[in-house]
């Protein structure tokens, strides 16, 4: 293989692929991406059994050919480079890194027991990258990060009608997006730490849907990537019940989680604090014996008779990341009974995060 490459093109593609793939450590061949040159282009590949992406590159190829070679010490190479264009080519059982003054080495694996990539899944639909990027970031902040639940660190990504609807909760907290959906129809439960770094890549124009039974992927442009999705069932959010609610408030979501992140600093152990609802106002407090106390109030409407709730900060932190820069509406229920965060003005991808309350501070 003998190709010249735009080394920032190539860097960006590597980096990515390492991102969506990270490899299995215990097996080389699957810490290692696959390069294959073809014509005009070079396409790049990663596969971990589990997790697939391909991301195609327009290259000039001077021999076609293909190769395997360490997957993270070639995207750190090609990011260190600040020359215009590197050039790949096989030198016995390395593949070398060539640019203007410089020379790298990488040894080659076995291509030919790398899985490759194969055929996408069916292709289900599309949607909106932007609009997909931000009701993605907004669920992945709900799932869970223990493995030990596996069915609670996905994120359930379903068709109903002309909406696509996005579900994770990690049994304390729940996040909800929809936004438009043309195609057929889709049930998948995947790995929220997947979805979190196509959340940071996908473009703001059109995105493909592919989904089966086992598999789920997202394309755009000259980038596939497909994983396995998890098994089990999955709270719905119909299960969430709003009939109690007896206190709406109304305000802006930056100003609240600016006064939670610094009445945060003196929570207890648990990182509880006390949401107070007064005339025109919500008061944020927390307390602890070692750090302090600290107590903030919040410019706020209220519609219904006066309360109070405890929250994990932290929740409440993710709660509102959601709503940066807009009003929000809180819809809080008597007792241990969930509170509901979302947007007073409509947007698109509609979202709701759901909070539930912890025991107050003694």
């Amino acid at each position: 293989m003998d190709v010249t490459v735009t080394t920032t093109e190539l860097a960006g593609a590597a980096s990515a692929l390492v991102k969506l793939v990270p490899g299995k450590l215990i097996d080389p061949v699957l810490a290692g991406l696959l390069l294959t040159a073809s014509a005009t282009d070079v396409a790049l590949a990663a596969n971990d059994r589990e997790r697939a992406a391909r991301v195609t590159r327009d290259a000039v190829v001077h021999t076609e050919g293909r190769v395997l070679v360490p997957a993270k010490p070639l995207a750190d190479t090609l990011r260190a480079l600040e020359q215009e264009q590197v050039r790949l080519v096989v030198e016995g059982t390395k593949l070398a890194i060539r640019a203007p003054g410089a020379r790298y080495a990488l040894p080659m694996l076995d291509a030919d027991v790398h899985p490759g990539v194969g055929a996408a899944p069916p292709v289900a639909g599309t949607v909106d990258g932007g609009q997909f990027a931000s009701a993605l970031a907004t669920t992945v902040l709900a799932a869970s990060r223990d493995d030990a639940l596996p069915m609670f660190t996905g994120v359930r990504i379903r068709s109903e009608a002309d909406r696509l609807i996005m579900v994770a909760t990690d049994r304390y907290q729940m996040a909800l997006a929809s936004l438009p959906w043309s195609g057929s129809s889709v049930d998948a439960l995947v790995p929220a730490s997947l979805l979190s770094e196509l959340a940071k890549q996908l473009p703001p124009g059109e995105v493909t849907v592919y989904a089966e039974r086992d598999r789920f992927g997202l394309g755009w442009g000259a980038t596939l990537a497909t994983t396995a999705v998890l098994d089990g069932s999955f709270l719905h959010e119909s299960k969430i019940h709003l009939s109690d609610v007896d206190t709406v408030l109304t305000l802006d979501a930056d100003a609240l989680a600016g006064a939670v992140r610094r009445v945060g600093l003196y929570t207890d152990a648990r990182g509880v604090l006390l949401i107070e609802v007064g005339d025109g106002e919500l008061r944020v407090r927390a307390a602890d014996q070692r750090a302090g106390e600290a107590e903030e109030s919040v410019k706020a409407t209220a519609d219904g008779g006066r309360t109070g709730q405890a929250y994990q900060s932290r929740f409440l932190t993710d709660a509102l990341r959601c709503f940066t820069g807009q009003q929000v509406r809180m819809e809080i229920q008597p007792g241990m009974r969930a509170t509901v965060f979302s947007a007073v003005e409509k947007t698109e991808p509609a979202v709701r995060y759901v909070v539930m309350p912890m025991l107050p501070p003694k």
